[in-house]
């Protein structure tokens, strides 16, 4: 079966890929809020005149703009601008740019709420696990359909939906969007290209916690000094990283943390084989935890905690000697492994 060819116009290709590049272009410059405004009003002022004459205003000011990277930025977008529909497109990407961070505040909301649920949470228990995991793809699956539903809003006119004193704003960018829609310009999938990596970006600058710094709040939350634990690899073999490694009364202390095993739970029995620490102890999620594996790292006298859920759905991990829930990571229970 063949896919009839599927084609665009090369004039809708080439308003879309110029609202494109506007859009990265403003966001690489990274203009303050003032400086947008004021390409704004010269366009306000001058938007009745030729093109040329709202260009030269434009390059007036871009020179009282200080930063050369920043200058040379704007001067390559004002190049671009040949006509009417240009000025009109590098408005409405200047109105966008100036309501991006909004769009993606409210994006991040979701993030802020799925925090406040891990508040209620055992940081090691599949239920912290499942939302911390999601958090990231909800910031971005909300930001999506929050554009999604923001583009179709203002093209359909409706402006009401955010508050009065952006009212008026919003109803200028409706304007444009129905306007240029009309030219082929494609707002909210044009848009979600620049905004997703914004929302990637922001993702990556506020990354969650991983695993191991949930195991370390736990561990200084029972009583263990944060100071007093380091991650060190192992004396007798280097190749094994112990993630902790404390003293508690006489004994030390080594732990191998890891959301899931996999094959990875091998090295840590080779260590055991070789190692002077007393005590040693893998922490997992335990989902890959299945008999045999766990009858195996029991063979080297390491010690196993696993997430509370999966200890309690598993009944041979209850009844394996020196196996524990998650629930039950102590000052007290530390103590008497041996």
């Amino acid at each position: 079966m063949k896919i009839k060819k599927l084609q665009i116009g090369k004039g809708k290709l080439d308003i879309n890929l110029k609202f494109y590049f506007l859009l990265k272009q403003l966001v690489k410059a990274k203009l303050s809020e003032k400086q947008a405004f004021n390409f704004l009003e010269i366009y306000t002022l001058f938007k009745d005149s030729k093109t040329d004459l709202c260009n030269e205003k434009f390059l007036d000011l871009i020179q009282q703009i200080k930063g050369q990277d920043k200058q040379n930025i704007l001067y390559t977008i004002i190049e671009t601008l040949e006509n009417e529909i240009d000025l009109d497109l590098f408005m409405f990407s200047l109105k966008l740019y100036l309501i991006k961070d909004l769009l993606l505040q409210e994006a991040k909301l979701t993030d802020v709420i799925g925090i406040s649920d891990l508040e209620k949470l055992d940081p090691l228990s599949l239920k912290y696990d499942k939302v911390s995991v999601y958090r990231p793809y909800a910031t971005r699956v909300n930001g999506a359909l929050l554009a999604l539903l923001f583009f179709s809003q203002i093209e359909a006119g409706k402006t009401n939906f955010m508050s009065d004193d952006t009212h008026r704003f919003i109803k200028k960018i409706s304007e444009f969007a129905v306007k240029l829609k009309k030219n082929g310009v494609e707002p909210n999938q044009i848009f979600m290209l620049m905004f997703s990596e914004s929302v990637n970006q922001s993702i990556i600058s506020d990354s969650g916690t991983d695993y191991e710094d949930r195991i370390l709040s736990v561990l200084t939350k029972i009583g263990i000094p944060e100071e007093k634990i380091t991650k060190i690899h192992d004396k007798d073999d280097s190749s094994t990283e112990f993630d902790f490694f404390f003293e508690l009364g006489k004994k030390t202390y080594g732990i191998g943390a890891k959301r899931t095993l996999r094959e990875r739970y091998k090295q840590f029995i080779k260590t055991a084989q070789m190692s002077k620490i007393d005590v040693m102890i893998e922490i997992t999620l335990g989902l890959d935890l299945n008999e045999e594996k766990a009858k195996s790292i029991r063979n080297h006298n390491i010690y196993i905690y696993v997430a509370d859920e999966v200890y309690n759905s598993r009944d041979f991990l209850k009844k394996m000697k020196g196996v524990y829930s998650v629930k039950d990571l102590n000052l007290n229970t530390l103590k008497t492994l041996k």
